[in-house]
């Protein structure tokens, strides 16, 4: 959804007297990209955000090692044996990494499928709903869970599907306006364009800086934000993975942003001013041709995207990659 009707209504621009980041928070819902809750605790963010990275990240914090602890108590008479007993232990973990963010923040929590089903259709629909399942059974609302799913034609058909269960989706590692236009139309919940990755491609491509409106992330998103408000879909748009507080600023008015708690810190100390840059009512003027896309028009669009399809096809190698040494770090504790 868009952004609420209070922050529709606040002025463009924001008195210094307020950090950046607070008046941040008047434009656009503020997300914790991080596993860490003293961070949560201190920015105050509305929800939160995790991957295999970052919860892997969390289990060798000592700080956090007794949610582990509980998980390996609570399974340890599964019944399961081998890389069964490993699987049902991760989801158990993930579930309660997400259980405890959902006491610190007010709204909800995106738990990521493993990044290895992302061509599987029926087996990303099986992991989402064994994660929801785990959720429901300890007492959490399925309303407050998003599944992250990476945004392939498989991915994206099994959020469809997902969605019409009432299973909300987050679909993550999208780098293209066809990516977007498909979750789109399939009434995905969430999308989490990464606008970090996209500035690295290019950066490395173009051997050249961008900054501002220019930086080809930002680009990225304020048309992908753009285009649903003109044709009026419901999916929200959350930025993701940036790189500077610059890039953050520039998407002030996107429905959600996504943050790491570095970043966070750098807007809270920070009395620069802030305008609203993405503007509901000011997208429906844009001038905008609607895509029309079957499974065919979206695969070769994606492979005429060097950077989409690069970027995509990296970011579930290193999610696949975070899981493996979860995996193998269970099994040392095992």
């Amino acid at each position: 959804m868009s952004t609420s009707t209070a922050a529709a209504e606040t002025p463009r621009t924001v008195s210094n007297k307020m950090s950046q980041l607070d008046r941040l928070k008047l434009f656009t819902k503020v997300v914790a990209d991080t596993g860490d809750f003293e961070s949560m605790r201190e920015f105050k963010p509305r929800d939160a955000t995790t991957n295999p990275s970052l919860i892997f990240a969390a289990t060798q914090k000592r700080e956090y090692g007794y949610i582990l602890d509980k998980v390996l108590e609570d399974q340890k008479n599964s019944g399961l044996a081998g890389a069964a007993r490993i699987e049902d232990i991760i989801d158990h973990l993930l579930v309660a990494y997400g259980r405890e963010i959902l006491k610190i923040v007010p709204g909800r929590v995106s738990t990521e499928t493993d990044a290895r089903l992302s061509f599987d259709i029926a087996g990303s629909i099986a992991k989402a709903r064994h994660l929801i399942d785990l959720y429901e059974k300890s007492g959490v609302s399925r309303d407050r869970i998003l599944i992250k799913i990476a945004s392939t034609w498989e991915g994206i058909h099994a959020a469809e599907v997902l969605q019409k269960e009432g299973i909300h989706c987050n679909l993550t590692l999208l780098f293209s306006l066809p990516q977007a236009v498909r979750c789109a139309e399939a009434r995905v919940q969430l999308i989490s364009p990464f606008v970090g990755r996209i500035y690295d491609w290019y950066k490395a491509a173009m051997k050249r800086d961008f900054t501002g409106a220019e930086d080809p992330g930002v680009k990225s998103v304020t048309e992908i934000y753009a285009y649903y408000k003109k044709f009026g879909y419901a999916t929200e748009v959350m930025g993701a993975s940036f790189r500077n507080t610059s890039q953050i600023v520039e998407l002030a008015g996107c429905d959600l942003l996504t943050i790491s708690p570095e970043l966070l810190a750098k807007l809270a100390a920070s009395y620069e001013p802030v305008e609203r840059k993405l503007d509901p009512e000011a997208a429906k003027t844009a001038d905008i041709e609607r895509l029309t896309l079957d499974e065919k028009t979206f695969r070769f669009l994606l492979n005429e995207d060097a950077m989409a399809t690069e970027k995509t096809a990296e970011g579930i190698r290193k999610f696949s990659a975070d899981i493996v040494k979860l995996e193998k770090f269970i099994a040392e504790k095992l």
